[in-house]
């Protein structure tokens, strides 16, 4: 089973989160983020990640620490989950509709963190979440997955539908990404030798 357990405590947060990247999409979510709790569910349910995530922040403050550390706590355990990364197809892609808006997004377990993060969203909040952080996310989880991930938002108006549409979008992309290529059992998906 490719799973991983992420505990993390400074003085902004306190995390524990477990994943199962084999799992059939369960999640059990209290980030503190009513927000964020939303799209980690979709997250979990559309890559048919098994997740659990107990998040104590200063949301007093906002609730950057939170939404940023999560970002690393959850790049941090993809990256563990995967090992050494045989097997996996390495690549995966979606182009996913919500409703009015159109979102891709295309991953590379590659070894090598890079954000590129072409999301315009028309509104500073969605209900008391800052939109900004959705991007903190990525940046946070990339950084720490050592993964490649392109976000383009292809049409959109509704702020809600656009980070729906990209959080299902990069599930479903990460899903294929990951997935075990029953053709490349054991091999590494890189003519280096290596992923990094």
């Amino acid at each position: 089973m490719r799973s991983a357990e992420i505990r993390r405590k400074t003085a902004e947060t306190d995390i524990t989160l477990t994943l199962n990247l084999d799992g059939t999409g369960v999640s059990e979510i209290e980030s503190g983020v009513g927000f964020l709790d939303h799209m980690l569910t979709l997250f979990a349910r559309h890559g048919r990640f098994d997740l659990t995530l107990a998040c104590a922040g200063d949301t007093r403050v906002d609730d950057h620490h939170s939404v940023e550390d999560i970002g690393i706590c959850l790049g941090r355990a993809v990256k563990e989950a995967l090992g050494d990364k045989r097997g996996i197809t390495r690549y995966g892609d979606t182009t996913l509709p919500m409703d009015e808006a159109l979102i891709l997004t295309a991953v590379d377990v590659s070894g090598r963190s890079f954000l590129c993060f072409d999301l315009p969203i028309p509104t500073e909040k969605v209900g008391s979440f800052d939109t900004e952080l959705v991007e903190e996310f990525f940046t946070a989880f990339c950084q720490n997955a050592g993964i490649t991930l392109h976000v383009r938002e292809l049409a959109g108006k509704n702020s809600h539908h656009i980070i729906e549409g990209c959080f299902k979008s990069f599930a479903r992309s990460l899903r294929k990404a990951v997935a075990i290529d029953p053709d490349c059992a054991g091999e590494l998906p890189s003519t280096k030798g290596v992923l990094g």
